[in-house]
């Protein structure tokens, strides 16, 4: 068969078709090329090409922007110097053509700040050499976002803590019923108690409220609180005498899950729930010494330390400490620091028992009467003049606390409206002060006993001398119905701890 001949007009015309679809091809190329240069050139985030050994092959102007260096400056360096992890920036041996990979790291700048960045690189092949291309974004901003967004939680955790406790506390505040209403009184010593209150309200200073039980001192603290600066945040208060001495660290500077066995979950502090507010310390002389050191380091620095936590804790708390002991006398026995009574005596201020506050009795038992008249739904019209007088007669050695008993009694057991006593009340000779405190203020009136043949006994004395007493009856009994701390009236962990403060141990042959 004999081959076709094609006329070399035709084969002209083919070829001119050919030129002209091979001219429109490398112009397309060209374009492409063109603008795939642009797009890394315009690119807004740094991008990289580096060969295996690490060197920089090309950057786009962002990247030169970022690092401060221009394209010659940089192409003389190599990754290593410029990031973390670099060897995540390199083409990585035996990856395909196209493989990927993430990772957070580096750059340094001029600066010798480091940049927090978010690399993207993918693998390539070109003229025969492999390249690793990254993109690389700035997440700076995006981790000073997180790191506010955590303290941002962080703080709210703490402050969703402090509300729950607070709230627990104002519940046990206000399912308890405080002492007294109102100060109540217009006797001289009284108004000079008022005075010195309106002194140091205003203030951040340190009070020491002393005086016998029953005299009215956390009504006194509630008072101070109440007219000062930081009336508008809580006012804590922290029973020293009525917490066991494994707790009573816990409870002033709270611990964290773990830090000892019960510890079941975090518990913030009393001084941490006061923090801007006040914290009162009743019965202060009562506080175990070696927790004394601690508590002078909160008044002192605003610092301390939760169970179980190493970290420092700041606080901002007033201090109202209140006694019916004489520090003084617990410093020189050695069972109170020196150096916190007078951290504490910054203004001493001391509350007069009832039977130095003149005429005040009868204001008191009137104002009890429509209380509790009020309370047990029986109007009391007025007392009567016997009553009256047995109640001015009277010495009160359980002070205001022991005339509110009585009057609440009276109201209960009176028929009408006129308020009578159900047994009477005798004069009492004078009761030296330190032998006042020892007694139990709650108890109902006594009758009249003669004063003490010997020498008064301190309070101390008189507090282990009662508790071998009680021991010795029960047996050694502590707890259970028929033990001692149900005939002192105390919790058995409680007397445990006065057993042990006082150095009372059963005997072999009891």
């Amino acid at each position: 068969m004999q081959p076709r001949l094609i006329p070399p007009a035709a084969r002209a015309m083919a070829d001119s078709k050919q030129g002209q679809d091979l001219g429109a091809i490398t112009a397309q190329a060209v374009r492409m090329l063109r603008m795939s240069h642009l797009t890394f050139e315009q690119a807004f985030d740094p991008l990289f090409w580096i060969d295996s050994a690490g060197r920089i092959r090309r950057t786009n102007a962002a990247a030169q922007r970022v690092l401060g260096r221009t394209r010659d400056e940089l192409a003389k360096r190599r990754i290593e110097e410029l990031v973390t992890k670099a060897q995540s920036w390199c083409p990585r041996p035996g990856a395909e053509e196209g493989a990927s990979w993430h990772f957070e790291a580096r750059l340094r700048t001029p600066g010798d700040e480091e940049l927090p960045v978010d690399v993207a690189v993918c693998q390539i092949e070109h003229e025969g050499e492999r390249f690793a291309c990254a993109f690389v974004r700035d997440i700076g901003q995006l981790k000073r976002t997180e790191g506010a967004l955590r303290d941002a939680l962080h703080e709210v955790e703490q402050l969703k803590n402090r509300l729950q406790a607070e709230n627990v506390y104002l519940r046990d505040e206000i399912e308890r019923e405080h002492d007294f209403e109102e100060i109540v009184g217009q006797s001289e010593s009284l108004a000079k108690v008022l005075a010195s209150i309106a002194q140091v309200a205003s203030t951040d200073a340190t009070v020491l409220i002393l005086g016998e039980s029953g005299t009215g001192k956390e009504l006194v603290a509630r008072a101070i609180h109440g007219n000062g600066g930081r009336k508008d945040r809580p006012l804590v208060k922290v029973n020293c005498a009525a917490l066991p001495a494994n707790l009573i660290e816990s409870e002033l500077f709270g611990h964290e899950r773990g830090a000892f066995t019960g510890a079941l979950q975090r518990r913030v502090g009393r001084f941490e729930l006061a923090d801007g507010g006040t914290i009162f310390l009743d019965e202060i002389g009562d506080l175990p010494l070696e927790l004394q050191a601690k508590l002078l380091r909160v008044l002192q620095e605003g610092e301390l330390e939760r169970l179980g936590d190493p970290r420092t804790i700041s606080v901002d708390v007033r201090v109202i400490a209140a006694t019916n002991q004489e520090l003084s006398q617990s410093v020189e026995r050695g069972t109170f620091r020196a150096d916190l009574y007078y951290r504490l005596n910054v203004f001493p201020l001391l509350m007069p028992p009832l039977r130095e506050r003149g005429g005040d009795v009868r204001l008191l038992a009137k104002h009890f009467a429509v209380k509790y008249g009020r309370k047990l739904g029986r109007p009391v019209e007025r007392i009567s003049e016997d009553m009256m007088q047995q109640l001015e007669a009277y010495e009160w050695p359980g002070n205001v606390r022991e005339l509110q008993n009585v009057i609440e009694r009276a109201v209960i057991v009176s028929q009408g409206d006129v308020l009578t006593l159900d047994q009477p009340l005798r004069a009492r000779v004078t009761t030296p002060p330190q032998a006042t405190l020892a007694q139990d203020a709650n108890a109902p009136a006594v009758p009249e006993v003669s004063p003490p043949a010997g020498p008064v006994r301190t309070l101390r004395e008189v507090e282990e001398s009662m508790i071998r007493d009680a021991l010795a009856a029960c047996r050694w009994v502590i707890g259970g119905k028929n033990g001692a701390a149900k005939r002192l009236d105390m919790a058995p962990s409680t007397l445990r701890e006065r057993m042990q403060r006082y150095g009372i141990r059963r005997p072999t042959d009891a």
